[in-house]
């Protein structure tokens, strides 16, 4: 009995406890007994009930405890009580009625505030900390610390186990969604508010970033921020930036605009971080990025792309990449602007004859340049490297010949001795760049013509920087092009070898001579086939020159019977001795020039006209001469009358007066600088020898397939043949190949052709 009494006096409002009434056997009786202690646990007889006024007077209590927290007065009673009074009702299955009271008591509550928001009075951004204000309120009160620690063993007992029911944190947020948000006047002019805010913020002014932040994040809480909010946010976003980009376009040129866009990404970038929902990151920066680059794609690169590339603005170049690969289509309508950019550059670089002289240096730079902007601004993207190199070779083909044939020379001033210009490695630099520009010209015969005329030069006249150079050129070219194409070229480089070995036994030879000449002959055998060919020129050359000769002839074709020697005067060269009034000097002069000046030897004035008759040296060959010697730096002779040009009936006698610093001085060879007509005949040679290439290979092709159609053999000329060709030369050359029996029409098919063994 006095356990049940201790029980009533405790169910006063207190929970209940000891509902299974255990009970304990007496220690005394088994201590004495001598049994082991026994715990023997039963339940109530009766299950106690609750006062009659319980339930009544708790809820009274617990609406005391809800209104004190929404008017934000002190709490009359304990929270643990309270808490423990909840725990009393809902263990004895008054959760619904409980439940339904403290909705309706909230939501009494949330249907008062709505009046503070009807006053007009307000300005936008009071209205708004006033609704922020009830929000926070609501959340300190309701959803999250005060109500619901209260009722938490309802919410996670009762509300629980029912699906269909919302928890106090659910409920809520749903009234203050019904009552307030959802009210058509407090909502828009919520969502005015923060739009005006943002606003003014894009417009440089401060907004309150900490009030945005909560209210949007109320909106997200609430579930109606997509709705009530995002549509307009970015429908008046897609108006203001719409109208700014049309607005910028006309105003600023094309960096200022791209930095704009660029801080504008930025800022709005700051703002999602900062209290716009993250779900808005998407379509807000696809706004912006349409209305701001899509819609002007075309007008920003018309307008700015060709000033930034000529600027070298490398900066402004990798943040309109940056912009543009953000942009759907952007990046290969930069690529497009790109590729005819370098085209029609390049084309003005190559198509305008008064800049060849630095056709190829500006070419080189041109490329170096667009190579550092596809490696620092476009990320070397590989599809701008690939339409690069298609533009390159588009315009360096747009004029056909002429950009090979400077390239030619171009390596030709690279690798002539007085070169000072780069050392070693920088040469060899040179030369990797001139092989990549070499690799987007079509008709590689061309430059092999024009680099084959130059070599022979450089090798005869000893005028070769490096040997080394020279070979590591080759080297390349064979890399590129193949043996074939380099064969002639390293066959002139083995005469040379072979030439140094063949003086050496010629001076032994000399030296066991009964009469040894006072004239020292250096003779280099040049094989024919590998070789420019050189137009023969007979001169007169003086008695013991001839003789020397004579014995050369005989020495060598002792050792090599059944070959012809062909003397070349036009690439020979001398060094003379020559008397004047400051003393003895060496001369380094062409053949030609030696021919004019040992005529001084035997009289002291001669006209051209004798000079000519004399010498054998042919009119045009014989001014430049005689100009070389009386007209240049180093004027040996003199000319009557004086003037720059020698025209006919001109005199000239020895300059016994001449000064100079140097003992040995070289006097320049204006008849070894490249003439039109042997520009001309140089291109001359390739095209004819293109047309034995094409005859070639259309024998070997129908000799192969024996009968073909015209357009299959045009097709497999194309892929066969390595120079351009247009389709009316193949058709010449397949009419002459027709008329000469190697092949014929088909009489009943005339676009058929047979092969005629």
């Amino acid at each position: 009995m006095a356990e049940d009494t201790r029980q009533d006096k405790r169910a006063n409002f207190s929970a209940i406890t000891d509902t299974n009434g255990m009970t304990r056997t007496s220690s005394m009786s088994s201590a004495k007994s001598g049994t082991s202690k026994k715990l023997v646990i039963k339940n109530f007889k009766d299950r106690p009930k609750l006062a009659e006024n319980y339930t009544e007077d708790t809820w009274l209590k617990l609406r005391d405890a809800v209104s004190a927290i929404q008017n934000s007065t002190s709490i009359k009673y304990n929270l643990e009580e309270l808490y423990q009074a909840v725990e009393n009702l809902c263990s004895y299955k008054v959760s619904p009625t409980l439940y339904k009271k403290l909705r309706q008591v909230c939501e009494d509550h949330v249907q008062a505030q709505i009046y503070q928001f009807r006053e007009e009075s307000l300005d936008n951004l009071s209205f708004l900390k006033r609704m922020n204000r009830c929000w926070l309120d609501h959340c300190r009160q309701t959803v999250t610390i005060m109500i619901r620690s209260i009722f938490l063993f309802l919410d996670r007992t009762y509300v629980l186990q029912s699906s269909l029911l919302p928890s106090i944190w659910d409920t809520g947020l749903e009234l203050f969604r019904i009552h307030i948000v959802s009210d058509s006047v407090v909502q828009k002019r919520t969502v005015d508010g923060i739009l005006e805010q943002i606003e003014l913020e894009r417009n440089g002014e401060t907004a309150d970033r900490s009030l945005l932040r909560s209210l949007l994040g109320m909106l997200s809480d609430l579930q109606v921020y997509k709705v009530s909010f995002e549509e307009r946010f970015l429908f008046e976003t897609n108006r203001l930036y719409s109208a700014e980009g049309q607005r910028l376009m006309q105003d600023r040129d094309v960096p200022e605009y791209l930095h704009h866009v660029a801080r504008r990404l930025e800022e709005e970038n700051d703002r999602i971080m900062s209290y716009l929902d993250q779900s808005t990151q998407k379509p807000l920066i696809s706004c912006i990025e349409k209305q701001l680059l899509g819609e002007h794609m075309t007008a920003i690169l018309q307008k700015g792309l060709s000033i930034l590339l000529d600027g070298n603005r490398v900066t402004e170049l990798a943040l309109l990449y940056q912009l543009f690969s953000k942009v759907k289509g952007g990046l290969p309508t930069l690529l497009q602007f790109w590729r005819d950019y370098i085209k029609s550059f390049g084309g003005e670089i190559v198509c305008t004859p008064e800049r060849d002289k630095d056709m190829v240096q500006e070419l080189l730079d041109f490329k170096d340049k667009m190579d550092n902007v596809a490696e620092s601004c476009f990320a070397r993207n590989e599809g701008f490297i690939n339409a690069m190199k298609e533009a390159f070779e588009t315009f360096v083909n747009k004029r056909p010949n002429k950009p090979a044939e400077l390239i030619a020379k171009y390596v030709d001033s690279k690798l002539r001795a007085g070169n000072k210009e780069a050392t070693e490695e920088e040469l060899e630099r040179i030369l990797d760049k001139i092989m990549i520009i070499f690799r987007f010209i079509h008709g590689k015969d061309v430059f092999e013509a024009f680099y084959k005329k130059d070599l022979a030069k450089r090798l005869l006249v000893g005028k070769s920087a490096s040997v080394d150079a020279e070979k590591s050129m080759l080297s390349k070219l064979k890399h590129e092009c193949g043996a074939a194409f380099t064969s002639k070229l390293e066959g002139m480089f083995k005469d040379m070898e072979l030439s140094k070995d063949i003086m050496i036994q010629f001076k032994q030879y000399m030296q066991n001579q009964s009469e040894p000449s006072n004239i020292e002959l250096t003779v280099n055998i040049l094989t024919m086939g590998y070789w420019p060919s050189y137009s023969p020129m007979e001169v007169h050359l003086p008695a013991e020159m001839v003789k020397l000769q004579e014995v050369f002839k005989m020495f060598y074709l002792g050792k090599h019977s059944g070959r012809k020697l062909q003397w070349q005067p036009t690439l020979g060269h001398a060094v003379l001795k020559a008397e004047f009034k400051e003393g003895r000097k060496e001369l380094q002069v062409s053949l030609f020039q030696t021919l004019v000046l040992l005529m001084f030897n035997e009289g002291e004035e001669f006209g051209m006209e004798e000079i000519g008759a004399a010498a054998g040296i042919e009119e045009g060959e014989l001014r430049r001469t005689l100009q070389s010697l009386a007209c240049g730096k180093a004027r040996v002779l003199n000319k009557i009358p004086r003037g720059k040009d020698v025209e006919n009936g001109d005199r000239f006698n020895f300059n016994s007066d001449f000064k100079h610093k140097l003992f040995r001085i070289k006097i320049n060879q204006i008849q070894m600088k490249e003439t039109v007509e042997e520009q001309v005949s140089t291109t001359e040679r390739v095209f004819q020898d293109r047309q034995y290439q094409i005859d070639a290979a259309v024998v070997r092709i129908m000799k192969m397939r024996k009968t073909l159609s015209h357009n299959l053999l045009v097709s497999e000329l194309y892929n066969q043949l390595k120079f351009p060709v247009k389709p009316g030369d193949l058709k010449k050359r397949i009419e002459s190949l027709i008329d000469r029996d190697y092949m014929e029409r088909d009489k009943e098919t005339p676009n058929q052709y047979h092969y005629v063994a």
